[in-house]
């Protein structure tokens, strides 16, 4: 069958037909996590949304070129901030050098996607990498004169690139509604205006990652990171960016306009964007107590966790909504997710094992056309599911002798499975695949046989068991609620 995609295009703010630049080859680029902390379920929504994408492309014999960043320098909560970012701050604060912090933070993160099945992207290129071409694309934005350097650092004009552009196309804001609407921060004054972004940052002299540069010894922007490795990797114009909904402005918001200056072309076809996840109708944040990482999941290790869930069960819980809509987390849903999935899985198990007959009294190619079609409709994830679990009724019917189905039908059935279930939407199987609960299972014996030695004042046991562990590669954290267990 011929294949149409139809990609919901957020730029344009409507569906367009698929067409990438040079077939049949696909470049995207999704931006990818700060690596400052444990994995959340935040990450892991993008995550899957574009893991979905890649999965599909290539299953329709695209070649796509994947590339997603890690910010490992340089993040900080906005340009007024002076100081150190996150990851350089927890380096002073635990004596490291900032890139073990960020290298301890990767590793977690990519536990948390090899759990989640989530593929490694083709290229997976660090900030810190890639300096140099931070360097050279502010170089050609100020000798456009679309940028000033003040102090050592450099600004992006946004309002000379209004004047000439339009700032603000992708998220639809006005530039005088942002001047109206913008805080006064403290460390700003140095801006021409506001809404101005910093492209290089002088560092202070308590900021450990710094590099030399033709302004200050410093760091790169936020936003700049993109727009140069992007442009490194998949050329000065490519096919798909995407990112979280949060990300629209102003980070892909300022890409555009850094892109249209040193490039002079914007830097992609097709603007995607996975929109947020909510708890308990909250938007998800440390401040207001629903803060869950993905290994709270895994362990059922936070107060609003009824249980733990395992990675399949997170991993199919997002693509039960489509990315574009707003997710809910509770525990119902979980749960509801859960029982959904063991349905699936039972009824995939179920499907190895009925016999064909003679002819068929379901037409399973009107299955297929369905699946696909909701998949070139924008990746329409959860009305592939609900064809699934339409084809579990099929195979429940025929294995109760109420229905039959052909050799070929069977066949073509089986097929439409393993493509879509464990190809494409990326679910495994934790019933022939449960060696992470396994291990954990054994790890809480062990850490209650260590608890134990410490309650009787036997440290030499306790130490000996936590050295062992190590040698294993296993790191036991001590905490006032207990001690918990991570692979390094």
């Amino acid at each position: 069958m011929e294949n149409i995609l139809h990609v919901y295009n957020t730029i344009s703010k409507r569906k367009e037909i698929f067409q990438p630049l040079r077939p049949p080859f696909v470049g995207m680029y999704v931006c990818g996590p700060t690596v400052y902390g444990d994995g959340h379920l935040g990450h892991a929504r993008p995550a899957i949304t574009f893991d979905l994408v890649f999965r599909y492309l290539q299953h329709l014999g695209y070649k796509v070129r994947y590339v997603r960043n890690i910010t490992d320098v340089g993040h900080l909560e906005n340009d007024a901030d002076d100081g150190e970012d996150k990851i350089a701050k927890k380096a002073r604060l635990e004596q490291l050098e900032p890139m073990e912090v960020a290298q301890y933070f990767t590793d977690r993160y990519h536990l948390n996607m090899d759990q989640l099945n989530v593929k490694r992207p083709s290229i997976e290129p660090l900030a810190s990498g890639h300096i140099i071409e931070h360097i050279e694309m502010i170089k050609k934005i100020l000798e456009k004169e679309f940028a000033y350097v003040i102090n050592g650092s450099v600004y992006f004009d946004v309002k000379k690139y209004n004047d000439a552009y339009a700032y603000g196309k992708l998220s639809g804001r006005i530039l005088e509604d942002l001047l109206s609407n913008t805080r006064v921060l403290e460390g700003q004054d140095e801006k021409h205006n506001s809404y101005d972004f910093a492209l290089w940052k002088k560092a202070q002299p308590e900021h450990i990652m710094r590099w030399p540069s033709p302004w200050s010894d410093g760091f790169p922007g936020w936003h700049a990171e993109c727009s140069a490795m992007s442009a490194k990797y998949l050329g000065n114009h490519f096919d798909i960016h995407g990112g979280g909904m949060d990300l629209l402005f102003p980070h892909h918001e300022s890409e555009i306009a850094q892109s249209q200056i040193a490039n002079n072309c914007e830097p992609c076809k097709y603007w995607m964007h996975n929109n947020m996840i909510t708890i308990n109708g909250q938007k998800m944040g440390k401040s207001l107590g629903n803060f869950i990482t993905l290994n709270d999941f895994f362990t059922g290790k936070h107060p609003s966790l009824e249980k733990a869930y395992s990675p399949m069960c997170i991993r199919f819980f997002i693509l039960q909504a489509h990315y574009r809509s707003t997710l809910d987390f509770s525990n119902e849903a979980l749960l509801a997710a859960e029982k959904g999935l063991k349905r699936l899985m039972q009824g995939i198990e179920t499907l190895q094992k009925i016999t064909s007959s003679a002819t068929s009294s379901s037409d399973i190619s009107k299955l297929s056309a369905n699946c696909y079609e909701a998949m070139n409709d924008d990746f329409n994830s959860p009305i592939v599911i609900a064809n699934l679990f339409e084809g579990l009724r099929i195979i429940n019917a025929v294995n109760d002798g109420k229905e039959s189905i052909s050799a070929i039908d069977l066949e073509s059935l089986k097929n439409l499975y393993t493509t879509f279930v464990f190809e494409i939407l990326g679910l495994t199987n934790e019933t022939e695949n449960n060696q992470f609960e396994i291990m954990d299972g054994l790890m809480q014996m062990v850490l209650s046989f260590r608890q134990q030695a410490k309650t009787n004042k036997d440290y030499a046991t306790s130490d000996n068991i936590r050295n062992e562990l190590t040698k294993l590669g296993i790191v036991v954290k001590d905490g006032k609620d207990g001690s918990a267990w991570s692979l390094e």
